[in-house]
């Protein structure tokens, strides 16, 4: 993924323009804050602070997008006392670089009607929105009833948006995935100042002919529609088509709410009867999905803190994001389920261009969720592809470098992941590349089910009947004109054995 030029802080904007005095800066004169009540007593901290009457906020810079939509996440208005300490006005400038929109946002003050008052400017500089989301290519394998790997054939994905049309602020996109057996699509919209409200409005449509990868070791099933080429495997085929509606609101400049509707009607075909061996004991197979047609209702809610410099080539900051989600049965739901993700990242800014980022992931399902909902390997090890729009092509457990558990378990209930990242600039440019960096990644996870808690493999000892792995990863990001783009390397060191299945 690519990153913008490293760009000052809003401090270092506003402060010369305090300081030093240009002609058309405002006296540094404060104005008085208000006193409370019940003391007269001031505090030195607020006394020595420099604060400013907004006359006006102006924009400048935006030959495409509406004025309207950038003074939507601006958090000033006329009238507004301004505290040039604020850190809302360094949260702004990251809001508007979040938004996709620009690839620079100075922040900056000119002298207003009369001493004390100020113009606030917002400067942008804006950027190509027609983006290429995400760009996926890369090879899925099997393992025989030998344990030997065998590539079942290349798959691939587009994800492309509009995210500013007409300079409305409006995203719209789609996304494709494909393999030899396999084929998703995805529409998506978002409108983030519906109506001029503060509110914003989201909606995805979505379908996918996909299969499912059961079982573990010895897997016997009874079924003719099975896929020869997956031989180790009782394979499930299904289609899903879905839609999500979605609408949310600031809860602060970095903090938002999101509550979603999801609505899917799903075909499956399971084998009609399947059986494999879990810790060297034989039981039947649980699709964790109802044969022929079901239905999924679901109500979603999001909290999400977002404190990064910038989206893409972060420096510094955070993103944080608590993830609820409830299967409706009142509403016609077959799946009763209730889910909970929390994840975290932090970034540091070191020296000479080099970034540090520590990343943490939990979540648990309770409840009978369909099996794509739950939590899969290849979303939490590198050397594995992950789900791209919901497909899994890859029927391999995990590589099990740590000789446990994990290599019994392919999706669970419970999933846990904790990461570091370190990265080096290499390019900083201001054209169609606008910055590229290299990076490597290390972790360790652990992928669960009730049982492997309650009723764990015999045939492992001790402590290794605890299913965690570790992961890792080599690559390079960039940010350029089109968009973000991540090359790593893991998953093709992936294919190296480990040790016999």
């Amino acid at each position: 993924m690519f990153a913008a030029p490293a760009r000052a802080q809003p401090e270092a904007t506003l402060a010369p323009v305090l300081e030093q005095g240009p002609a058309d800066a405002v006296a540094a004169q404060p104005v008085d804050p208000p006193r409370h009540p019940d003391s007269e007593r001031s505090d030195p901290d607020t006394a020595e602070r420099l604060r400013y009457v907004i006359d006006d906020v102006r924009i400048t810079g935006n030959a495409k997008t509406r004025s309207r939509i950038i003074s939507r996440f601006v958090p000033y208005a006329v009238g507004d006392i301004l505290d040039v300490s604020d850190q809302n006005l360094e949260l702004t400038r990251f809001r508007l670089l979040g938004t996709g929109y620009f690839r620079d946002v100075t922040l900056s003050l000119e002298k207003g009607s009369k001493r004390g008052h100020i113009i606030l400017v917002v400067s942008v500089v804006e950027r190509n929105t027609i983006v290429l989301n995400d760009l996926w290519m890369g090879l899925a394998a099997s393992a025989d009833t030998r344990g030997e790997e065998r590539i079942l054939g290349a798959f691939g994905g587009l994800d492309v948006a509009e995210t500013n049309l007409l300079g409305s602020g409006i995203s719209l996109g789609g996304a494709t995935a494909f393999s030899k057996d396999q084929l998703a699509l995805a529409a998506r919209f978002l409108d983030p100042a519906l109506g001029e409200s503060p509110w914003m409005l989201s909606a995805e449509l979505r379908y996918n002919d996909a299969l499912g990868f059961f079982g573990n070791a010895a897997v016997r099933w009874e079924d003719p529609s099975q896929i020869s080429e997956v031989p180790r495997q009782a394979v499930l085929r299904y289609r899903r088509l879905g839609s999500l509606l979605g609408v949310g609101r600031d809860l602060s400049v970095p903090t938002q709410f999101w509550l979603n509707y999801r609505l899917e009607v799903i075909h499956g075909s399971p084998p009609h009867a399947a059986s494999h061996e879990y810790g060297g004991v034989r039981e039947p197979i649980d699709f964790r999905l109802f044969p022929g047609r079901s239905r999924l209702a679901a109500l979603q809610a999001t909290i999400q803190h977002d404190t990064r410099d910038q989206p893409l080539l972060t420096n510094s900051g955070w993103l944080a994001t608590l993830q609820a989600e409830v299967g409706l049965l009142p509403l016609g739901s077959n799946y009763d389920y209730q889910r909970v993700d929390a994840s975290a990242a932090r970034w540091w800014q070191l020296r000479d261009g080099h970034v540090l980022k520590l990343n943490a992931f939990a979540g648990l399902i309770s409840g009978y969720a369909p099996f794509f909902e739950q939590y899969y390997v290849g979303d939490l090890s590198d050397f594995r592809p992950g789900r791209v729009l919901g497909l899994a092509f890859d029927d391999r457990p995990a590589p099990n470098f740590l000789d446990t558990s994990i290599a019994e378990i392919r999706t669970g209930d419970y999933a846990a992941k904790l990461g570091i990242e370190y990265r080096l600039a290499v390019f900083r440019g201001s054209r169609s590349i606008y910055g590229i960096d290299l990076f490597t990644s290390g972790g360790i996870w652990s992928l669960a089910n009730a049982r492997d808690f309650f009723r764990p493999p015999q045939d492992q000892p001790g402590v290794l009947r605890f299913p965690v792995d570790l992961t890792a990863n080599i690559g390079v990001q960039m940010d350029t004109s089109l968009g973000g783009f991540s090359f790593s390397f893991a998953n093709v060191l992936g294919f190296l054995p480990v040790r016999a299945q």
